[in-house]
């Protein structure tokens, strides 16, 4: 086991202030996110050095499409997560039983540089990353100092202390909203919005973020609901990429998958107040390219996880206006 980071001993019981849960955890409890728990008055980490999932990823994978576009980016993921989504796609991961395993963040590096020839960064992915946190941050120290790039894929359900030190060394998130009611964050996900929405207002005030947003029949597939979740984002920036992913059954949820009607009615709400819209989990759908707001020239042309870029730099090389695409 190793120490955790953000906690305090009250009244003889640890609280974990890692997350929005606060959990208060008495001795050899452990908390909801199954990876940190409680022994003799100190919070200890149990997934530190267990590194579940390993592979090297096109980056449009995660999803990003705004940054560096086709790009192989080495993602890791481990066990547990803070939430309980009962349409989780990577539920089987998240609650897997493995706690064995020893890599060291020093040792994945030398890991890395061995196997790939100029890597260019990785992303912590998978399962929720949040709760991995002390090996996150000790990697992504590593790997910032040798020049890799550092993305986060995550539920954002966090504590805004812990976010601002990884702001120092995350280069790009993806962060799920997973819809923009509370009833739902608290009904099928063991959370709450509001602390996700702080979060993204916080990371997209000074790093690339693109979020996710899963359309599951029924839950979070109002137009009015995606019409207030565009406006929101508008007001964090217009420009910021939202990926709207279509649901397929998984976990506890055996619904049939979001019809493609629906799909591409919240598409065009959305489009409405953004000016960058994709259609994810539906493969084939045109709306996948990444086009200038300004003047509709196609600068990224994506067929799966094939990518053609029609540009450099951040300028459109049509109308040359600035557009959101790091490269």
């Amino acid at each position: 086991m190793y120490e955790a980071k953000y906690y305090t001993v009250r009244a003889e019981k640890v609280l974990c202030r890692l997350c929005p849960h606060f959990c208060r955890l008495e001795n050899n409890e452990t908390g909801i996110c199954g990876v940190r728990r409680a022994v003799e008055g100190k919070l200890y980490t149990l997934n530190y050095g267990v590194c579940a999932a390993m592979a090297l990823d096109p980056i449009e994978k995660k999803p990003l499409y705004h940054y560096y576009p086709g790009s192989k980016v080495f993602s890791i993921g481990t066990v547990g997560c803070n939430l309980d989504c009962d349409f989780c796609q990577n539920w089987q991961l998240v609650r897997a039983k493995k706690r064995d395993g020893g890599i060291t963040p020093r040792r994945l590096l030398e890991t890395l540089f061995a196997e790939i020839e100029e890597p260019f960064g990785i992303a912590y992915t998978y399962s929720e990353p949040g709760v991995w946190y002390e090996f996150v941050l000790e990697t992504a120290k590593l790997a910032r100092g040798k020049g890799l790039k550092n993305i986060l894929v995550t539920n954002g359900f966090l504590n805004l202390p812990p976010l601002q030190e990884l702001l120092e060394v995350i280069d790009a998130f993806n962060i799920d909203v997973k819809a923009f009611s509370d009833e739902f964050y608290r009904r099928l996900c063991g959370g709450r919005l509001q602390p996700v929405l702080k979060y993204v207002e916080a990371a997209a005030a000074r790093r690339h973020v693109e979020l996710t947003y899963l359309v599951v029949p029924g839950f979070n597939d109002s137009e009015e609901e995606m019409e207030r979740f565009a406006n929101w984002v508008a007001g964090i920036n217009p420009y910021l990429p939202v990926h709207l992913s279509r649901y397929y059954p998984q976990h506890r949820f055996t619904a049939a998958p979001t019809p493609v009607m629906t799909m591409e009615k919240l598409y065009q709400v959305a489009q409405q107040k953004l000016a960058h819209v994709y259609v994810g989990n539906l493969f084939g759908h045109e709306a996948v390219n990444t086009i200038c707001p300004h003047c509709q020239f196609i600068l990224v042309r994506r067929d799966g996880y094939g990518v053609e870029k029609n540009f450099r730099g951040q300028l459109c090389p049509q109308c040359q206006k600035t557009v959101n695409l790091i490269n």
